[in-house]
């Protein structure tokens, strides 16, 4: 589980993944701290949209009690207090004025791929990721490499604000020439965690392990910096949710067919009919995505699984009955 920060998600109406734009500097921590532990440490609070819809590390939590898990520290703005590696990365900027330096950049794609041929020799290695903010980042990535990904990534949001996304990336990519190479694309335009993703996803393959990128649209832009990497997007699994493909206000097979990806599978799962008022909430567009929560999912599908009986679970003991 890859985790980061942007001040991107600062930006008030961008992000709504956490209950105001300062608190999403905290969801990426609380995230895998609740992932790993069952409950938040650094703060005494779930993660949860400002109308109290909780993470999606509900559900992963849930469904991904026998797998085992790491927790990649790419750069967030404060380090959870859990076992972890740390990429020797740093938080992202305001992609307006600038997102990394690049020698930090250069550095954690050497650490990443380092640390994904470790894990590639284990076979099948799933990345995730929490980064608010970032499907902003990810269509700045994606046109700095020089793909049309305007106001084609998806939102936590029921309601996409895609006017307000498309702004700041014309304003940030206005300092490059696209296509970029990506050492550019990332410390001008992007954060720390897309390029985290792509590089382990490519020391994975380089090892003969099986790379699985488990997230939504962001995930296009993780593949395409992985391509510009040198690895073959043939070789990526993307697994995601029905609640991204379904996306109208996005374009995420869209996406992953430009940027060459075509192994591609997403969960079934509805929520409709849960108990959970929070967990009904997704059905209306909120969350969508996120934790890995749609590999999640996928994987409770294949094996037979009552996904939302073990997600209602998970929420009546960490966040309270349902009514």
């Amino acid at each position: 589980m890859v985790i980061g920060t942007t001040d991107v998600s600062l930006i008030p109406g961008i992000s709504v993944a956490g209950p105001s734009p300062e608190a999403t500097h905290y969801t990426p921590t609380l995230d895998v701290e609740y992932l790993l532990t069952g409950k938040p440490i650094t703060l005494d609070v779930i993660p949860a949209t400002p109308t109290g819809i909780p993470t999606p590390a509900l559900v992963t939590r849930a469904l991904t009690a026998d797998l085992p898990k790491l927790v990649v520290d790419a750069g967030a703005k404060y380090p959870p207090r859990v076992a972890r590696v740390a990429l020797d990365g740093a938080p992202g900027g305001d992609i307006r004025k600038g997102a990394l330096p690049r020698d930090v950049v250069v550095n954690m794609i050497r650490n990443s791929v380092l640390l994904g041929e470790q894990l590639g020799r284990l076979g099948r290695v799933v990345i995730g990721e929490s980064i608010p903010g970032g499907t902003t980042t990810a269509m700045a990535i994606l046109v700095a490499l020089g793909y049309d990904a305007w106001g084609r990534t998806s939102s936590a949001a029921p309601s996409n604000p895609k006017g307000l996304k498309i702004a700041v990336v014309k304003e940030a990519v206005s300092r490059i020439n696209a296509p970029a190479d990506p050492v550019t694309a990332v410390s001008e335009v992007g954060d720390p965690v897309h390029i985290a993703v792509a590089a382990v996803a490519l020391g994975v393959v380089k090892a003969g392990g099986e790379a699985v990128l488990a997230g939504g649209t962001q995930m296009a832009a993780a593949a395409a910096l992985y391509k510009a990497l040198g690895g073959h997007p043939g070789l990526l699994t993307v697994v995601t949710t029905k609640w991204i493909v379904e996306d109208g206000s996005a374009d995420f097979l869209g996406l992953m067919k430009e940027v060459g990806v075509t192994r591609v599978y997403y969960s079934t799962t509805s929520f409709a009919r849960s108990r959970c008022p929070g967990l009904r909430a997704y059905e209306d567009g909120y969350v969508k995505e996120g934790v890995a929560m749609g590999y999640a999912l996928w994987r409770a599908e294949r094996h037979g699984l009552d996904a939302l009986g073990l997600v209602e679970q998970e929420y009546e003991k960490t966040v309270g009955p349902c009514r």
